[in-house]
Parts: structure tokens; C-alpha cells; sequence
């Protein structure tokens, strides 16, 4: 297949022009954190752009251009390396202290600057000062109409390899932390009339209530929401933590819930104690979590090649989906069992499980771009963003330690930035833990608070589930 004629003949998808238009430019921030200094080299760099990064995807060497009809296309072009490396110079001799602020001010500035138009969106950002996390921090920065979360994992995935042997297969955790996916178990005749016709009436209300909340209901102003116009062009503050996979996993077994019941209850609850702790009176403001799901029917990554086949269900790009997931009230009944929200969060996704209002707001989605053009419907998804209080989105990664360049990588994390929000959170898993990033509204969040608010959560969620039956110690971040 040649792809450079396969890339060139491509129209924007579009979710692409959505999130590339006069109203949104949303990118990802991917961080790959080095256990060893990252080498003085830059010829080592060029290379690996040359020979690895490039040949994954042709849109990584393609600009967005407009034709008469103004259908946007990929274009073809020369790529100037120069263009796209950035190498930032701090001052020598300093501490970790230091340089892990000047890493934290650093990604700030990221977030907020824009790609280029008339080159390929993407860049790479090479940290080579020591932080209190790494010996040295990767970069990337890519725009979101290059492909969603599945697309650019599968993408990162090709220029990596198994630091223990790179001849061996990359493994992927048991579990998947879509919603969609949880508690498809076979069920009789007699139950399934039932569960079908629960299902139409959640479809129906869902889709009702996300078109309301896209256009004329607002969440509240609350701690985690300023509801400002223009809220996207403000600095924000990334933070991350961990948790460890296996705690999640006991959690889980002792409960009888998914994993993805669990983070979700960790994360709401969390948010709520910090409500709590930040303004008493705004606890139980009405909030909403933008849910991302993975639309795609596949149990795992497929490569570069597999994903850029035409007419697969593994197709590269943006296939997901939000669902509007109402934060439940912090009750004195959850303060004494904070197990509650874990048991709110399960009831919640199981009811948008037998929904099918992603599909339907999709459709809603495109029925917008043919009749009133891709930037109207633009106005829309930003509308959806901005009248919901955060964005939640998680993408399953490796259990082996991989490696670049002979660079082991000792973490990773990611963050959506540009979008008109107060607070975003994602998630990757990596290596048996749980790597969480936080991305915070400068002023309005304070972000070492609500990481202390979760992990909070976190801890008392497990106490409950697992110290109480069997008398282990504290998990440790």
C-alpha cells in the first residue's frame, strides 16, 4: 500500500476539523520520562525523527489545507526537523527543586502556545535537566486532528520497545477502562426484554439531557468551574500521581465493581472533598463530567499499518464518544462510608451502558456538519465543553518497561490542552500503576490540593475495601 498516496487522497475527518477550527484547537501534551540522562546528541535526535517518527503516519509529514469547495485534505510536505525540535536552555548548577519548576512553567507555556498552521502539527520538546520524577523528560506535542488517544498511544507504540528484550512482544494489562465494555455478560431472554426496553428510555433521556447541556444548561459555577468565556487561553498547572494497578485490582475484587467503577469513584469523590475543602457551601454544586469513550469494537492496539487500512474498525484517527455523567452529592452518609460513591459511580455507567446516546449524538454531529458546515458544528462541541465542569479521559498502556532510543522510560502521562475547561483529567496505565495527570485552571484550582483531595479518596476508599477485611497496610503512591 502506498501510503504517501493513501494520506494525500485523505480528507480531514470530522472530529479533525472540529478540533482544528476557528473556535477549538485542542492538542496533546505526551510525556515520556527517562530513567537515565537524555544524551547530549542531537544527531541521535534528527535520526529517530528521520528513520522512526516520521514513517509512522504520512499526516505527521502533511499540513491542513482547504480546497474551492472547502473540504479540508492533508497535504504533503517537506518536513524541516528544525522546525519542529525544541530544546530549551535553563541555567546550570541548580537543583531538582529547581528544574522541576522550570519543567512545570515549561509545560504552562506549552499548553498555551499555538501549533503553526503552515507546518505539520506536531513537535518535540526535549528536556534534558533532572526533575524530582525523571533524568530527563520527552515531550510531544500533537494536535488532536491528528487522531485521538488510541491512534497516537499505537503511534508512540511503534517508536518503542521492550527495554528487557526488544524482540519480545509489548504486553497490555487484563483490563479495559471503558464503560462500554464493563459487565457484558450473557444474559437470559426473560432479562433482556426488560434491560432493552431500560434501555431505549436511558437513550432517549441521555440524549435529551446531553443536547440540553451542549446548548442552554450550564454546570454551575463552582471550585473546579470558573464558567469564564475564553477559559481555554488561560495558563493551567499539570500535576501528576500514581496509583498502584494491583490496589485498584483489590478494590475491585473485594467489591465485586469494575476497575472502571472504582476510578470513577476515586475521581468523583475526590472532587467533591475538595469542593468541600475549598468553598463548604459549593460541596454539591451542579457539576458534570464529560466522559470519553473509545468507540472502536477492538481489544487492542493495532499497528500503524492495521490502522491506516481503509474500512476497519481499528481505523486511525478520532472515533470516540462523550457521555455527560452527573458528579453525585457529597452526603453525611458518604463521610462515614465513602464506599457510597464507588456504588454511585457503578449505578451511573451501568445506566449509560444501556444507552445509546453516543451514537445518537454522533449522528446529531454530523446531521450539524452537512447542513450548517464543520465550524457551526464546532461551536457546538465547544459549547459541550464549556458548560460541563471536566473532562475525564484514560488510555490503557503497557505493563513492560519500554525503551527509546536506549532510553528506558521510567513513566508517562498525557494531557489534553485548548479546551474550554477549568479541569481535565487523564489517565494512563504503565508499568502495574495508574499514572493520573491533572491539568488545573491557574488561579481558580489549587492543584497540589485537589491531588491531596484524591488521593484522599483514594486511600480511605481502600481502607474501607480491603484494610477492613484484611488488615494489610496503606497503599503508597
Amino acid at each position: 500500500m502506498d501510503l504517501n498516496h493513501y494520506e494525500e487522497s485523505q480528507p480531514v475527518s470530522p472530529t479533525g476539523q472540529y478540533f482544528n477550527s476557528s473556535v477549538l484547537s485542542v492538542c496533546v501534551l505526551g510525556v515520556l520520562e527517562s530513567e537515565v540522562p537524555i544524551q547530549e546528541d542531537d544527531s541521535l535526535t534528527l535520526k529517530l525523527l528521520r528513520d522512526v517518527f516520521l514513517p509512522i503516519n504520512p499526516r505527521f509529514s502533511s499540513i491542513m489545507v482547504e480546497d474551492a469547495n472547502g473540504v479540508k485534505h492533508w497535504k504533503k510536505v517537506e518536513v524541516k526537523p528544525d522546525d519542529h525540535i525544541r530544546i530549551p536552555i535553563f541555567q546550570e548548577g541548580k537543583s531538582i527543586e529547581f528544574y522541576d519548576e522550570c519543567f512545570n512553567d515549561y509545560l504552562t507555556k506549552l499548553a498555551m502556545e499555538k501549533l503553526p498552521q503552515n507546518q505539520p502539527l506536531w513537535e518535540i520538546h526535549i528536556i534534558k535537566y533532572p526533575t524530582k520524577n525523571s533524568a530527563g523528560n520527552l515531550v510531544f506535542k500533537l494536535h488532536h486532528s491528528l487522531g485521538d488517544g488510541f491512534s497516537l498511544m499505537g503511534a508512540l507504540l511503534s517508536c518503542l520497545q521492550r527495554a528487557d528484550d526488544p524482540s519480545l512482544p509489548i504486553t497490555f494489562p487484563a483490563f479495559r477502562m471503558n464503560p462500554q465494555e464493563i459487565g457484558k455478560d450473557d444474559i437470559s431472554i426473560c432479562r433482556r426484554v426488560p434491560r432493552i426496553l431500560s434501555g431505549i428510555g436511558n437513550t432517549i433521556r441521555d440524549f435529551v439531557w446531553g443536547v440540553l447541556k451542549s446548548t442552554i444548561l450550564e454546570d454551575e459555577r463552582s471550585p473546579i468551574r470558573s464558567g469564564d468565556e475564553g477559559v481555554e487561553f488561560r495558563p493551567i498547572t499539570i500535576t501528576t500521581f500514581s496509583f498502584s494497578i494491583d490496589h485498584v485490582k483489590q478494590i475491585k475484587v473485594n467489591l465485586e465493581v469494575s476497575v472502571n467503577d472504582v476510578i470513577c469513584g476515586v475521581i468523583f469523590l475526590g472532587s467533591r472533598l475538595y469542593m468541600q475543602a475549598t468553598n463548604q457551601e459549593k460541596t454539591n454544586a451542579n457539576s458534570t463530567a464529560l466522559v470519553l469513550l473509545n468507540t472502536r469494537n477492538i481489544a487492542g492496539y493495532k499497528s500503524v499499518q492495521e490502522m491506516l487500512q481503509p474500512n476497519t474498525e481499528s481505523t486511525w484517527g478520532n472515533q470516540f464518544g462523550f457521555l455527560h455523567v452527573s458528579l453525585p452529592e457529597y452526603t453525611k452518609k458518604d463521610s462515614s462510608n465513602p464506599l457510597n460513591f464507588i456504588f454511585k459511580a457503578q449505578e451511573i455507567i451501568k445506566k449509560k451502558r444501556d444507552s445509546a446516546a453516543v451514537y445518537l449524538t454522533g449522528q446529531l454531529l454530523e446531521t450539524l456538519r452537512r447542513h450548517r458546515g464543520p465550524e457551526e458544528t464546532a461551536k457546538y462541541v465547544h459549547s459541550t465543553l464549556k458548560n460541563s465542569s471536566m473532562t475525564v479521559s484514560n488510555v490503557f498502556g503497557p505493563v513492560d518497561q519500554l525503551a527509546l532510543a536506549n532510553h528506558p522510560a521510567k513513566g508517562m502521562y498525557f494531557m489534553v490542552v485548548g479546551a474550554p475547561q477549568s479541569l481535565t483529567i487523564t489517565m494512563v496505565s504503565y508499568m502495574r500503576k495508574l499514572r493520573v495527570a491533572v491539568g488545573t485552571e491557574k488561579g481558580l484550582i489549587d492543584p497540589h490540593k485537589f491531588r491531596s483531595c484524591i488521593e484522599d479518596a483514594f486511600n480511605i476508599m481502600f481502607k474501607a475495601a480491603v484494610e477492613s477485611k484484611s488488615g494489610s497496610a496503606s497503599p503508597t503512591n
